[in-house]
């Protein structure tokens, strides 16, 4: 059977999703062999699925340097593989493709125009828009699965495969009789993160609103600015201190204790996802809803953003548009007010906390 490398060195939620291509072509093709290239620090999304065979993990910094690049090419070419997938499509992912020796490898065309340059067996476009309730991004994903073979009934959804263990944990008993709600305080970049003070609103609502612990969530590297989001909060007496995910694993395990997540857009959100667990998701104004939105139904997973109440705050959000509002969001961000949030939060976790 076929030998299989998917490379996604990008971020958690990214590596998740790409997961997709795995778990379909497993399903397919129980014999195949499957391995996944990815940051170190996104493994815990991927860790214990059953239809990936190895994780290979790289450093994001070390990779771009020349030596350990060509280190990375000559270990792929050893493995010998039939097909590479390449999500993402970095300079060093489609270097690895391009002189990896696999027979087939599939990747995206640049946003660029600069051609293929040999990088692919099957260079693909991204898609224009989505057809699909999962997301442009998961459907970029399957669409390059589908260059390679035949597949039928596409299981969209990514998973999260706890152990049993990991399953059987739970929270302090003090904490056991008030269902919780995780709060994704911060996004993955400052880019994602909601103002301050606007997140300190709305976390004072929830917590005058409805009788449920407040998990706070950050990367470690985010404590310093999660603390001065807690020190704006006015009501924090249900706000839960003495629990932390130090990685994400451990906020995998932590999440599917929880009742619902109500966080800014990042990985954190497709891992509640992938537990089934409500979501309810605040966009920074430069991500293009239609990508990273996915299985939004209104109810157990809902999602806000600048042009859903101003449709005319951007005249219109392309790729080349989104890079350019990355470069400072805040002012955008500011126009999206927990006024505007806050009636779309209150009718999410009256039918998910009931």
């Amino acid at each position: 059977m076929k030998k299989i490398l998917i490379i996604q060195n990008k971020r958690i939620g990214d590596v998740l999703i790409s997961s997709v291509i795995a778990n379909n072509y497993k399903a397919k093709y129980p014999g195949s062999e499957i391995h996944l290239m990815a940051y170190d620090f996104t493994h815990g999304v991927i860790q214990n699925n059953p239809n990936i065979d190895k994780i290979i993990s790289i450093n994001e910094k070390e990779l771009k340097k020349f030596g350990n690049l060509v280190k990375m090419i000559v270990q792929v070419r050893r493995e010998k593989y039939d097909i590479i997938f390449d999500p993402y499509s970095k300079l060093q992912s489609r270097l690895i493709c391009k002189f990896g020796l696999a027979k087939q490898t599939v990747g995206h065309k640049s946003r660029k125009k600069i051609g293929n340059l040999g990088y692919y067996t099957h260079p693909v476009g991204i898609l224009e828009t989505k057809s699909h309730i999962c997301g442009k991004a998961i459907e970029d994903r399957i669409h390059l699965l589908k260059q390679v073979d035949t597949f039928e009934n596409i299981n969209y959804e990514p998973r999260i495969f706890l152990t049993e263990k990991e399953k059987q944990f739970q929270v302090p008993k003090k904490y056991q009789d008030k269902k919780i709600i995780m709060l994704g305080i911060l996004g993955s970049t400052p880019q994602k993160s909601m103002p301050y003070e606007y997140i300190a609103e709305i976390i004072d609502y929830i917590a005058t609103t409805f009788n449920c612990c407040l998990l706070f969530n950050y990367a470690p590297n985010q404590k310093e600015e999660a603390d001065k989001i807690y020190a704006l909060c006015k009501n924090k007496s249900n706000i839960i201190l003495d629990i932390y995910a130090k990685n994400i694993r451990d906020f995998s395990v932590l999440m599917n204790q929880c009742t619902v997540l109500v966080s800014n857009e990042g990985g954190t959100v497709h891992i509640a996802k992938a537990l089934k667990k409500p979501t309810f998701t605040i966009f920074s104004p430069y991500i293009i809803k239609d990508d990273w939105g996915s299985f939004e139904d209104g109810k157990f997973h809902k999602s806000v953003h600048l042009l859903d109440f101003l449709p005319d705050a951007i005249s219109e959000l392309t790729y080349e548009q989104s890079k350019e509002i990355e470069k400072n969001p805040r002012e955008m961000y500011l126009k999206l007010t927990p006024e505007m949030i806050i009636p779309e939060l209150n009718t999410f976790l009256k039918e998910n906390l009931k």
